[in-house]
């Protein structure tokens, strides 16, 4: 008796995605000529989304990840987590939603939805309703000047400040 093996759902869902990113590689190069794709510049660079499931619009040039997406774009050093992301080719444009966190060299950002304009390298971040967006970035410190010394008070001990209003 021969018996057939039961594959993973996670063997599933990297075929997929191997189809689908081949999909999507047809669709950018579609009405590319041959001679365009041998001679691409250096700006060309990939931008990789991970997820449990992608779909990609021919007609309207939108790709959808949704559940536990990753997005890496190692060209301008970003990486990002989100519960969906959507891809809108003709624009340019990144929408991720749910949850959403992005590190770029060092620095971060969590929101509910951002958006990432790829031709002007800008992120645009939204929060929940009575939330807020937080950003943490580096700030290297001058190595030429020391940093101002501020002697510490207590706010209790401190003398009151004056009034704007009476001078």
């Amino acid at each position: 008796m021969l018996s057939v093996p039961v594959l993973a759902p996670k063997y599933y869902l990297k075929v997929l995605e191997s189809v689908l990113v081949l999909i999507i590689g047809v669709l950018t190069l579609k009405g590319t000529s041959l001679n365009a794709i041998a001679q691409t510049s250096p700006s060309d660079s990939p931008l990789t989304v991970r997820a449990d499931i992608q779909e990609a619009n021919s007609e309207t040039g939108v790709v959808t990840a949704r559940g536990n997406v990753q997005i890496f774009y190692p060209a301008r050093q970003i990486q990002g987590t989100a519960a969906q992301a959507q891809y809108f080719s003709r624009e340019r444009r990144l929408v991720l939603t749910g949850n959403v966190y992005v590190l770029q060299e060092g620095n971060s950002m969590r929101a509910e939805i951002m958006t990432y304009l790829i031709d002007e390298g800008r992120f645009i971040a939204t929060p929940e309703s009575s939330e807020q967006v937080e950003s943490i970035y580096l700030v290297t410190e001058n190595q030429e000047s020391p940093p101002a010394s501020v002697a510490p008070t207590s706010p209790l001990n401190s003398a009151p400040l004056p009034s704007l209003f009476n001078p």
